[in-house]
């Protein structure tokens, strides 16, 4: 057994000392697992207002507090679904019947620890035991973090970058709100992974996880949004991301995963993330939404450019010729059981001249997702497909050409024990051109993620990637996740 495959091995062996340790120590993974791995995945891609705002008969929030509600001779929830203070002042009108509670309901106090903050114009009294001085902190803002380490290895017959490498991407939240309806999102990230080693983001197997910043600390994300009217969400920031704004992410198929590419509904184009300052206005009533949104990836910038025959204009500023702006349509249809949607992207790369530009392009998306209503371990819980198409606006039919792009998800939850999730993910490893002896590039991974405790997830995978040129990859690896 030569050196990589030793790597290769060792995630996978490391991915099960997890839950055998847990076993050494009288863990109880069936009491400590409990929470929604669904729930989980949801908050990872899309932070929207329009998504965590609402609290659905499906979510464990909902569930949990129609038990107590039950429980303690409360009034009973009256909808189909609610706000997140709706929910909370439902929880907290019933406190005032509780001697005691049980674990999940001190759960769900923690979780709506913010509204309740809200609702009772200070922490002091909430179940969550969490209590600030006055003047210290602010009791509207929630801080949430996430730290993600990564030890692995890829495998290539042309790379020399096959050792076994460890790193991390480190997540702090704050969500504050000013009414109780709106929330301002601060994210500050820092990570260490090599930009272009195989795991990095400019990498041939860049992971979804993968954040490279020399390990400084950087504000990633800065935006405000707010209700309109009755059916309608704003948000606009200096630092915003296409799927903050966003009304639905159309995929089950979670961010919490292993491989970037198959993390895009499967119309990587369309859904490009294009991060920069933007804004936008969703419209989301009963079963539908629709999103109309922009994104200047140079709005920090006020130079002008140049126009003297160099291709690009090199410039910057918001909404303007020189600059690099993405625009998006998106229509959805949601329900418990089905997710659709439909996207148009329209981006110019600032291209004043019109020359070849890969990044000047209009693309369309369809993407769905079916969780069936089978009771059968061997039924997936969530099916998510999604397929892409890019229309370069000046190609040259050579090495830049309209692409094609395709993703299938599968997600089996509560495998083995409750809170345990097998994943398994199939589609292009990059755009697939109509190019005669161009080819197929393919991407596949499989996953398995251990609930070791309610923040604590270990997860352990296997991925090959095949790209044009004979470039092919396999690994392992094993990611594990604290959330706080």
């Amino acid at each position: 057994m030569n050196l990589f495959q030793r790597l290769l091995v060792a995630p996978a062996a490391l991915g099960l000392i997890a839950p055998v340790a847990a076993t050494a120590a009288e863990l109880n993974l069936n009491d400590v697992s409990s929470y929604s791995s669904r729930a989980k995945r949801s908050a990872k891609r899309v932070q929207s207002y329009s998504q965590f705002s609402d609290v659905y008969p499906s979510d464990w929030t909902y569930q949990t507090l129609s038990s107590m509600l039950e429980r303690h001779g409360c009034a009973p929830i009256n909808g189909a679904s609610m706000t997140r203070f709706e929910a909370a002042a439902l929880l907290n009108k019933c406190l005032d019947n509780v001697a005691q509670v049980n674990k999940e309901e001190r759960r769900l106090i923690n979780e709506f620890s913010s509204e309740l903050a809200v609702i009772k114009g200070s922490l002091e009294g909430v179940e969550a035991g969490i209590g600030f001085e006055e003047n210290q902190f602010s009791t509207t803002t929630k801080l949430s973090g996430e730290s993600i380490f990564v030890m692995g290895a890829v495998g290539s017959a042309d790379s020399t970058k096959e050792a076994a490498t460890f790193v991390y991407h480190h997540v702090l939240e704050l969500e504050t709100s000013f009414s109780g309806d709106d929330l301002m999102l601060t994210a500050i990230e820092a990570g260490n992974f090599g930009a272009s080693d195989p795991f990095g983001g400019e990498g041939d197997v860049a992971l979804e996880s993968n954040y490279s910043s020399g390990s400084a600390l950087n504000v990633a994300k800065l935006f405000y949004q707010f209700p309109w009217k009755e059916d309608f969400t704003i948000t606009v920031g200096p630092i915003v991301r296409q799927d903050d704004i966003l009304g639905v992410w159309p995929s089950d198929y979670p961010s919490d995963t292993v491989l970037d590419v198959l993390t895009y509904a499967g119309a990587s184009a369309a859904y490009g993330l294009a991060e920069g300052a933007g804004a936008g206005i969703t419209y989301a009533k009963d079963k539908f939404s629709a999103t109309a949104l922009f994104v200047s990836e140079e709005a920090n910038s006020a130079s002008e450019g140049s126009t003297d025959g160099s291709g690009n204009g090199g410039g910057g500023g918001l909404l303007t010729e020189q600059g690099s702006d993405d625009v998006t349509l998106q229509v959805a249809w949601v329900d418990d059981q089905y997710t659709l949607a439909a996207a148009y992207t329209k981006a110019d790369n600032g291209n004043l001249l019109e020359a070849v530009d890969a990044d000047d392009y209009t693309a369309t998306g369809l993407s769905a997702v079916y969780r069936p209503e089978v009771d059968s371990r061997l039924v997936p819980s969530s099916i998510s497909a999604g397929y892409g198409w890019k229309s370069v606006d000046n190609s040259n039919n050579s090495t830049v050409m309209d692409e094609t792009t395709y993703t299938f998800g599968f997600l089996w939850d509560d495998v083995g024990t409750e809170g345990n999730t097998l994943g398994i993910g199939y589609g292009t490893a990059e755009g697939h051109r109509d190019q005669n002896g161009y080819d197929d590039p393919m991407a596949m991974e499989i996953f398995y993620s251990m609930a070791v405790s309610d923040n604590i997830t270990v997860t352990p995978a296997f991925f090959s990637v095949e790209k044009n040129g004979a470039k092919d990859y396999t690994g392992g690896l094993v990611k594990t996740t604290f959330s706080f």
